[in-house]
C-alpha cells in the first residue's frame, strides 16, 4: 500500500471521528439575550419609502406572543405581515400593507416578544424606528396606569395620545385611532417614544376589541384631565374605571312560569316595573334585584294572559314592553341552608329558598342548644325575599339544632315546606383572631371600610362619618386586605367616573402588610395602623 494513501486514509478517519462527536457536556448555560445586528432599511432611516423590512440578529430567534407584545405607533389600519411566526430564524421580515403618513416617525415596539431559540432569553423592549420625514422625532412620555377599584391592574392596557388640532373633539376617542399609542404590556408602567412637539389628550383603555376606540359598554378608560404639551418631564398617573352607562331597560324574557327577567344597563336605583295588564284581586308580584347581575326578577301569580304589558320607569325614563308567556310549569319549593357543620361566630344562620317567600310562621321554627334549651331568636326576611335570617346570640363551644315544622314557610305560589332539621356547632373564641385597626391621615369623610379575604369576599364592612378606630372580632384565621372607599357624594357606595364630564372615580385605597396580606392567626389580637 502506498504510504501517502495510508496517511490520507488515517486523516479521513480522524476527521470523520471528530465530526461524529456530540456537543460538549457541562458547558455554561446561555443567559445572553439575542443581539440586534442590522436592518434593511437601516434603523432610524429617514425619508422612508420601503414596503419591506428585514431585521437581523446574531442568533436564531423566535417571536413569542407577538400579537400581545407588538405595539406599532402610530397605529396602522392595515396590520403588517410579520414572519416567521412559530419557527426560528435569524431574520424578522415585515411587509407593510398600510399607506404611511407623511413626515411621521413610526415605532415598531416588539416588547418582550424577541427570544432566542435555545434558552428563551428575552431581548427586552426591542424597537425598530423609521421616519417618512427628514428627521426622527425624539420626544417621549411615561407614567403608570392603575385600576380605580380593583387591587390588581390588568395587563396590556393601551395608552393613547390624540393630537389637538382644529378638528379635535372629545368624541375622537369613540371614533378615531389615536395619533400615538403605547402599552403597559405585563406591568403598570408605560412609555411612548419618538413623539413630536404638540398638544395632546392622554387616555388609557382596557381595549377589549383591540381597535384603539373607546366602547363604554365593554372597555375601561382612564384620562388625564388637562391637555398635555410636549416636551414635558412630568410623569402621569392614570386611573382606569368602567363608566356607569345611562339607564336603559333591555328586552325582558320569561325564565319559567311566574318569573320574568328584566335586563338593564346603568344604575337601577329607583327603577320601577309597572304591570299595565289588568289583574284579578288575588294577583301578587314582587321584584328582586339579582345580586351581581344586571337583571331584575319579576315574580308573579296567578298566570293571567298569554302576554303581559309592562311599563319601565326611572326618573324621566319611560319604556313600554310586552312579554309573551310560554312556560306551563311552576317550580317546586326548595328549602336549604348555606351553612353546614360549623357556624362561625360572625355568621348568620339563614334558610334559603329558590322562590320568593310570601309569608312565614315564626312559631313553627325552633332553635335548641346542646342542653335542649330553647334559644330566643328573631326572624328577618332579607331584600331578596329568598333568605330568612335567624338572628340569635351565638355562644362558643355550643351545638344548635334547628327545626322547621310543615307550613312554616309559604312561597309566592302557595307552596309550603315539609319538616326540616339542621344541626350546627360553634368553635371557641380562641379559634379566631382579632384585628384592631387604626386609620391615620384620612383624606376625607365619610368613607367605607371593607375587610376582604383571599377569595375576594367582603367579610366586614363599616361606614365612617368620623370614626378612625375599628375592632374586628371572631375573624377566621386567614389572610386579609383592607379597602377604603372615599364616599365623596355620600351615597354609601363606590361611584365610577365619566370621561366626557371629566369626572374621576371615587378614590379607593388598599392596605396590606409590607410582606403581603394581613395574617390573622387563631387566638391572636393584631394591632395595625393604616396610614
Amino acid at each position: 500500500m502506498n504510504i501517502r494513501f495510508l496517511y490520507f486514509l488515517i486523516g479521513v478517519l480522524i476527521i470523520q471521528g471528530c465530526a461524529r462527536q456530540g456537543r460538549p457536556e457541562g458547558g455554561e448555560k446561555d443567559e445572553v439575550a439575542p443581539v440586534f445586528l442590522t436592518a434593511s432599511p437601516t434603523q432610524e432611516t429617514i425619508e422612508f419609502k420601503a414596503e419591506k423590512i428585514r431585521i437581523s440578529f446574531d442568533e436564531y430567534i423566535k417571536l413569542d406572543k407577538l400579537e400581545q407584545q407588538l405595539v406599532i405607533s402610530p397605529p396602522m389600519e392595515k396590520q403588517p405581515i410579520i414572519t416567521p411566526i412559530g419557527t426560528s430564524s435569524r431574520d424578522v421580515n415585515i411587509k407593510i400593507l398600510d399607506t404611511l403618513k407623511e413626515n411621521t416617525t413610526y415605532t415598531f415596539n416588539f416588547g418582550n416578544s424577541v427570544i432566542d431559540n435555545n434558552e428563551g432569553n428575552i431581548l427586552r423592549n426591542f424597537k425598530y424606528v423609521f421616519s417618512t420625514g427628514d428627521y426622527i422625532d425624539s420626544l417621549s412620555i411615561s407614567g403608570t396606569v392603575k385600576d380605580g377599584f380593583e387591587k390588581e391592574t390588568d395587563e396590556n392596557i393601551s395608552v393613547q395620545l390624540y393630537e389637538i388640532t382644529e378638528a379635535y373633539t372629545d368624541s375622537i376617542v369613540y371614533k378615531e385611532r389615536p395619533t400615538y399609542v403605547g402599552n403597559t404590556l405585563d406591568s403598570i408602567g408605560f412609555e411612548i417614544t419618538n413623539l413630536k412637539e404638540g398638544k395632546y389628550l392622554l387616555v388609557a383603555l382596557e381595549d377589549v376589541s383591540k381597535n384603539y376606540k373607546f366602547d363604554s359598554r365593554q372597555d375601561k378608560i382612564a384620562f388625564h384631565k388637562e391637555i398635555i404639551t410636549l416636551p414635558t418631564d412630568e410623569s402621569f398617573e392614570l386611573t382606569l374605571f368602567r363608566e356607569e352607562l345611562p339607564f336603559t331597560a333591555t328586552r325582558p324574557s320569561e325564565v319559567k312560569k311566574g318569573q320574568i327577567y328584566f335586563g338593564y344597563e346603568g344604575n337601577p336605583d329607583g327603577m320601577e316595573i309597572k304591570l299595565l295588564t289588568p289583574t284579578p284581586p288575588d294577583f301578587k308580584s314582587t321584584l328582586i334585584f339579582e345580586e351581581d347581575k344586571d337583571t331584575v326578577s319579576y315574580w308573579y301569580t296567578p298566570n293571567i294572559k298569554d302576554s303581559l304589558h309592562f311599563e319601565i320607569l326611572k326618573g324621566d325614563y319611560k319604556k313600554e314592553l310586552i312579554v309573551k308567556l310560554r312556560s306551563k310549569k311552576i317550580d317546586s319549593l326548595l328549602v336549604s341552608t348555606e351553612i353546614k357543620g360549623t357556624l362561625s361566630l360572625r355568621d348568620t344562620f339563614s334558610i334559603v329558598t329558590n322562590i320568593p317567600i310570601d309569608k312565614f310562621d315564626k312559631s313553627k321554627i325552633s332553635i335548641v342548644d346542646k342542653d335542649s334549651l330553647n334559644v330566643y331568636f328573631s326572624a328577618v326576611l332579607d331584600a331578596s325575599k329568598k333568605r330568612l335570617k335567624l338572628n340569635f346570640d351565638k355562644k362558643q363551644r355550643e351545638k344548635y339544632k334547628f327545626r322547621i315544622l310543615p307550613d312554616a314557610i309559604e312561597d309566592l305560589f302557595g307552596n309550603v315546606n315539609d319538616t326540616l332539621q339542621y344541626s350546627v356547632s360553634t368553635k371557641e373564641e380562641s379559634d379566631y383572631g382579632i384585628l384592631d385597626l387604626s386609620l391615620n391621615k384620612i383624606s376625607s369623610f365619610p368613607f367605607l371600610l371593607e375587610l376582604i379575604n383571599t377569595k375576594g369576599d367582603v367579610v366586614a364592612r363599616e361606614y365612617s362619618i368620623e370614626e378612625r378606630k375599628f375592632r374586628f372580632e371572631n375573624l377566621e384565621p386567614s389572610e386579609y386586605i383592607v379597602r377604603i372607599i372615599y364616599d365623596t357624594n355620600e351615597n354609601g357606595r363606590w361611584d365610577s367616573g365619566n370621561f366626557l364630564l371629566r369626572e374621576d372615580p371615587e378614590k379607593v385605597v388598599y392596605y396590606q402588610d409590607v410582606d403581603g396580606p394581613i395574617e390573622i392567626r387563631a387566638n391572636w389580637e393584631i394591632p395595625l395602623t393604616f396610614n
